[in-house]
C-alpha cells in the first residue's frame, strides 16, 4: 500500500482521469446557458474559425460563378417571361399590405404575431460527427441574439438558436432528433384549421415528421406547412415545407404527416434570425401560480 502512494504519476493520472469524467459529465448536461469559460472558448473558436471562412467563401463562390455563367443566358430568358406575373403580384401584395395596415390602425391593433426583425448571419462553423444536427454562426447576445429565436434562409426555416455566447451562436437545426427540438406549426390554407409540431426527421425520406394532427383533420398531399405563432416565440407564417405523406399514427388516435422541407440542410453558408416583435407570455407567471 505505501508503495502504491509512493507512485505519484499513477495518483497524477487516477486524478486526472476522475476531473476529465467530471468535466464530460457537466458539458453534458442540459443546461440553458453558458459559463463564461464556455462562452470565451466558443468565441475565440468562432473568431478564428470566421476568419477562415471568409477567404473559403471567396474562392468557392468564384469556381461557382464561372460555372454558372453557362446557364445564365437561358435563366434570364424564363425570368423575363415570368416578369410581368412578378409584377403583377408585387402590386396586389403591396395593396393587401396597405389594407392590413389600415385595418390595423381601425382596430388599434399595434402588434401582430407576423411582425418580425431579421438579423443576418455567417455560418462559421459545422461538426463533422454532428453534421445535420448544429451549426454555427458568427452573431451572439452583443447582436440581440437570444435562445430559441428562429433561424431562417431564402427558402424557409431550418432551427433556432440553442446556445448564445456574447459574439456566436450556435444553431439548432430541424433534423436534429433531440425530443425537445419542436415547433408548433400549422397548414396554411384559409378553409382549414389543422395544426401539429414538427418533431422528428425520418432519415429514409428526408421528411420533417408533423406529429399531433387530430385524427379528423383535413390535412392532404400538396399542402404548405407553415409556422404557427402559437410556441410562444416563433412568429406566424415562416416556411417550413410541402406535405408528402399522410398516415395515421401506431395508436391511431393522431396523424402524423411527413413533411419535404422547403430549405436545404446541407449547403449553409448565409442563414437570417428571426426576433419576434409581438410580446410573448411569460411562463415564470404559471409557475408562480402553480407555487402559490
Amino acid at each position: 500500500m505505501p508503495h502504491f502512494f509512493s507512485n505519484k504519476r499513477l495518483i497524477v493520472l487516477l486524478v486526472s482521469i476522475i476531473l476529465l469524467v467530471a468535466l464530460i459529465g457537466y458539458s453534458m448536461s442540459d443546461r440553458r446557458s453558458l459559463t463564461w469559460s464556455e462562452q470565451f472558448m466558443k468565441d475565440s473558436v468562432g473568431w478564428v474559425q470566421q476568419v477562415f471562412k471568409q477567404p473559403a467563401l471567396y474562392v468557392a463562390g468564384f469556381f461557382e460563378n464561372v460555372n454558372e455563367l453557362r446557364n445564365v443566358y437561358e435563366e434570364n430568358r424564363v425570368l423575363k417571361a415570368h416578369l410581368d406575373q412578378y409584377v403583377q403580384i408585387a402590386v396586389e401584395v403591396n395593396v393587401l399590405r396597405r389594407q392590413n395596415e389600415n385595418l390595423k390602425d381601425a382596430l388599434d391593433i399595434k402588434e401582430s404575431l407576423y411582425d418580425y426583425n431579421l438579423t443576418p448571419a455567417l455560418v462559421i462553423h459545422r461538426s463533422p460527427d454532428r453534421w445535420n444536427e448544429y451549426i454555427g454562426i458568427n452573431k451572439g447576445q452583443q447582436d440581440g441574439i437570444e435562445r430559441d429565436m428562429a433561424v431562417i434562409t431564402s427558402k424557409g426555416l431550418v432551427g433556432k438558436v440553442m446556445h448564445v455566447s456574447q459574439f456566436t451562436a450556435t444553431v439548432q437545426l430541424l433534423r436534429d432528433g433531440d425530443r425537445t427540438n419542436r415547433i408548433s406549426a400549422m397548414v396554411d390554407a384559409e378553409d382549414v384549421e389543422v395544426f401539429g409540431f414538427i418533431e422528428g426527421f425520418d432519415e429514409q425520406s428526408g421528411a420533417l415528421m408533423l406529429k399531433k394532427v387530430e385524427a379528423d383533420a383535413q390535412i392532404e398531399e400538396g399542402q404548405t406547412i407553415v409556422t404557427s405563432g402559437l410556441g410562444g416565440v416563433f412568429p406566424t407564417g415562416l416556411l417550413i415545407g410541402k406535405v408528402v405523406r399522410v398516415e395515421a399514427d401506431e395508436y391511431g388516435l393522431t396523424k402524423n404527416a411527413y413533411v419535404e422541407p422547403s430549405a436545404s440542410f446541407n449547403n449553409l453558408d448565409y442563414v437570417m434570425i428571426i426576433k419576434r416583435t409581438a410580446p410573448t407570455f411569460d411562463l415564470s407567471v404559471l409557475e408562480e401560480e402553480e407555487e402559490g
